[in-house]
């Protein structure tokens, strides 16, 4: 990329069940994908939490995050992320404890403070445990305390966990995690590959109001970047069809399984439901090289973002890897 500062590559997988597939099939998917892209040199794979949704295979995200680590080397592997408030501290420090003495120096634990799903499946994840997006900021402190290590006379122990420093992401789609990120010195992921339009006064706040910390002296940034590369500008188009349909799917509040593309769906839409899948996707890159390069190289002029964390839903397995090869191929070659 031509720019002074070409961002790192990473990925985030919520493990798509397609149409005429099934969850084992999406499984199998998201193990060929990480091999796939550690292969090609990225950073990082994560995860994400969802659930009650037919069509995401990633709810037990502590799960999925431990087999990819056993089916790849040395590529990172995380949560992008764990909703906190689905789940008490000690019970996370726990799993990603567990998994940092499995797989040393590889695991990265994501934070959000969104339920990541509607209010009846938050209702049984929690029980009888109250908890608001409000409790965010202390129990991501009581999770850093939980994984640092153990203090004399400290009665609360995370057994796997403490000691092990599982590295904390805050992740975020508005302004208040990009300060509470900032306040704590954490690294901080936006998550523009769904939500774009707080891009950038987040990052600009985050990067206003970052303060050193013991694990980062100064700010790193992390932005969602949805892409499609293709050997055409027109095939991307097709083959991105199928996000466009996931899309308007979570829109019109019917979401379902991932399905085949479908030549001319955007063109076929009426005007208001074009540009709400627009916006939705505004920060995503779709063509052939060139265009991969050249949308990638604004994006890191425009937000000088130290990573982008790509999310490609191609429908056909062998073609999302392609992609990502031609994606990797236009970021080097730029």
């Amino acid at each position: 990329m031509t720019t002074n500062h070409t961002p790192v590559l990473s990925m985030l997988d919520l493990v798509a069940v397609r149409e005429g597939g099934s969850v084992g099939d999406a499984l199998a998917i998201a193990v060929r994908t990480a091999q796939h892209v550690e292969s090609l040199g990225f950073k990082r794979y994560w995860l994400a939490e969802h659930h009650n949704m037919p069509g995401i295979a990633s709810s037990a995200t502590a799960v999925l995050v431990g087999h990819i680590a056993g089916s790849t080397s040395h590529i990172r592997v995380g949560s992008g992320g764990v909703m906190l408030p689905n789940h008490a501290p000690l019970v996370v420090a726990e799993a990603f404890g567990t998994l940092a003495e499995l797989y040393p120096g590889r695991i990265d634990l994501g934070l959000g403070r969104a339920p990541g799903t509607d209010g009846a499946t938050m209702r049984a994840l929690r029980r009888d445990r109250v908890e608001t997006e409000a409790d965010f900021p202390r129990d991501v402190a009581e999770l850093q305390q939980l994984l640092a290590p153990a203090q004399p006379g400290q009665r609360l122990i995370a057994t796997p966990g403490a000691g092990t420093q599982v590295p904390l992401w805050l992740l975020g789609s508005s302004l208040f995690s990009a300060q509470l990120a900032a306040h704590m010195g954490l690294p901080y992921a936006f998550a523009s590959h769904f939500a774009p339009r707080l891009l950038q006064p987040a990052l600009q706040l985050y990067r206003e109001l970052f303060r050193p910390s013991a694990v980062l002296h100064k700010p790193y940034v992390m932005i969602g970047v949805p892409v499609i590369a293709a050997p055409t500008d027109e095939e991307a188009e097709y083959l991105a069809s199928s996000t466009y349909q996931r899309v308007l799917g979570i829109l019109t509040g019917q979401r379902g399984l991932l399905r085949p593309p479908v030549e001319g769906f955007l063109q076929g839409l009426p005007a208001p439901e074009r540009a709400a899948i627009g916006d939705f996707l505004a920060m995503g890159v779709v063509g052939g090289p060139d265009t991969v390069r050249a949308g990638l190289q604004a994006l890191a002029r425009d937000t000088r973002a130290d990573e982008f964390m790509l999310v490609s839903d191609v429908f056909d397995p062998a073609l999302r890897l392609r992609s990502l090869t031609l994606t990797a191929q236009a970021t080097i070659a730029g």
